[in-house]
């Protein structure tokens, strides 16, 4: 069984959440708390497998509480919020960086039913955060000890050299688990990067523009949302909005139009990833990271016979391996790497 504390300060959003997790045979509710100290505790004496954690609560609100958890008693966190007013948004980005390992947007009652489209997110999402090794985030008063050094590159299978001209383009396809690495890999990168960056992210609809927001504060590179027409340029980051595929065409066109789900989503990684091997074939870079399901996987491979130098995220990193673990299974990667290695990567074959 997997044990989940339910937290929120709506006693209506405690009982409708607990309702479909309890739904499912897998799953118990072990408690419910309706702020961030009760979660503290709870999470202390209850040794849940996964918290749901909403964001704006009296007390402690999610973030503070994300925080302390992870520093104290780490444990799988989603955050499940529905308000998209610009603090709880903000602090809902601030949670992830924290250590919650995925977003959702809160169920309603009409959502309730077992076939209901977030009530079988909800579901999913817990369930395969139930199997996810969270680590402790070290207090900003305590100096967390030194990793040691990682000197080499993992491959995935027997890799091509790269190739000798510099990849004009950087695709990348990331879900669950993804923000905080999409943070780490462009906060690496300098801001004299000499390839657009195009990314598709798996995200609850609403979130994408805080989630831009975010990614803002720490990346050397401007990123933006990107828009219908517009050029990509070298040393900026384009992701893709809500409920809109996106793709590129051999001018750096980007175009964003309102096609058919591929996977079960809109965007798509497989979408973006499709058209980048048709423009650029060899002068393409595909990066696919963590992430449930198999988006992407095949186009990567499609991106990789075609010429293009293509990276999957390493196993021990991925929050979960689904994405790039497929990928990985077909061959569609050549290198096989935590994300550290990704930007040093980008940075060699993008001068």
């Amino acid at each position: 069984m997997i044990r989940v504390l339910v937290v929120d300060d709506s006693a209506v959003a405690r009982e409708l959440i607990s309702y479909i997790l309890s739904a499912d045979p897998e799953v118990t509710v072990i408690g419910t708390a309706a702020n961030g100290v009760e979660a503290i505790d709870l999470v202390k004496k209850d040794r849940p497998d996964v918290v749901t954690m909403d964001i704006l609560m009296p007390k402690m609100d999610g973030y503070v509480a994300t925080r302390k958890i992870m520093e104290a008693n780490p444990v799988p966190i989603v955050v499940v919020t529905s308000s998209l007013i610009r603090e709880e948004v903000e602090k809902t980005w601030r949670a992830v960086e924290a250590g919650a390992v995925a977003v959702l947007q809160k169920p309603s009652f009409r959502d309730r039913g077992p076939h209901a489209e977030a009530s079988k997110k909800l579901l999913q999402t817990v369930k395969a955060m139930a199997q996810v090794k969270v680590v402790r985030r070290w207090s900003h008063h305590v100096k967390a000890p030194t990793a040691p050094r990682e000197i080499s590159v993992v491959h995935a299978r027997p890799a091509s050299p790269p190739p000798r001209q510099k990849a004009r383009i950087v695709a990348i396809g990331s879900s669950t688990g993804g923000p905080s690495v999409l943070q780490t890999i462009l906060s690496g990168l300098g801001s004299n990067f000499a390839a657009p960056i195009l990314v598709v992210q798996h995200i609850a609809p609403g979130f994408t523009v805080g989630f831009v927001d975010w990614l803002n504060r720490t990346s050397r590179l401007p990123v933006r949302l990107a828009t219908h027409g517009e050029t990509a340029h070298p040393g900026s980051v384009y992701v893709a909005p809500d409920g809109l595929q996106m793709k590129v065409s051999a001018d750096f066109r980007l175009a964003l139009k309102d096609d058919a789900q591929e996977n079960g989503t809109r965007p798509s990684v497989s979408y973006l990833f499709r058209s980048v091997a048709q423009s650029f074939g060899d002068k393409a870079l595909g990066v696919l990271l963590t992430g449930m399901g198999r988006d992407g996987a095949d186009e990567l491979k499609l991106m990789r016979d075609a010429g293009a130098v293509t990276i999957a995220q390493d196993k021990d990193t991925s929050v979960v391996y689904g994405m790039p673990g497929e990928a990985a299974k077909i061959g569609a990667a050549m290198y096989s790497i935590p994300p550290q290695k990704i930007v040093e990567m980008l940075q060699r074959l993008v001068r």
